[in-house]
């Protein structure tokens, strides 16, 4: 599967502490932008419940202020992030004139064990999703 990578990067005129502290917030990105409806924080497990359903959220590695990577199963709802059905987001942030360059990628679709076809549609839902994300984001920290 050649797409089992999805990276996307904005730049956002706000400092790098305030969009890390946005992008900081357990499972901000999962469900429709705002976020979820509610998070559960139990050490390095998350769930966030959505319309869509529960989905749990494992933290990989947090390195205050420049890196976060999460691990979960976006297209299976209420399974915990295994291998063959979930996939691995990485935030990198970094200062850039007067504001903040915010990077993301997510892989492992080619690794979900299920058909090419919902692989394809798993890939092109997060695609647009992450579209969607960013911009509430940006919107959010860059108000005054």
């Amino acid at each position: 599967m050649e797409n089992d990578r999805i990276e996307n990067e904005i730049f956002i005129a706000a400092p790098l502490e305030k969009v890390w502290s946005l992008v900081s917030e357990p499972a901000w990105w999962v469900g429709d932008a705002p976020g979820p409806n509610h998070v559960h924080v139990d050490g390095k497990r998350v769930v966030a419940e959505t319309r869509f359903g529960n989905f749990p959220v494992l933290i990989e590695r947090m390195d205050h202020p420049n890196y976060l990577a999460f691990r979960w199963a976006s297209s299976f709802p209420s399974e915990e992030p295994r291998e063959g059905n979930s996939t691995l987001v990485e935030f990198t942030l970094s200062a850039k004139d007067d504001g903040t360059v915010l990077r993301v990628v997510e892989s492992g679709f080619a690794k979900l064990t299920t058909t090419n076809d919902e692989r394809m549609k798993f890939f092109r839902e997060n695609t647009e999703g992450w579209k969607q994300q960013f911009d509430y984001l940006r919107q959010r920290a860059e108000k005054s």
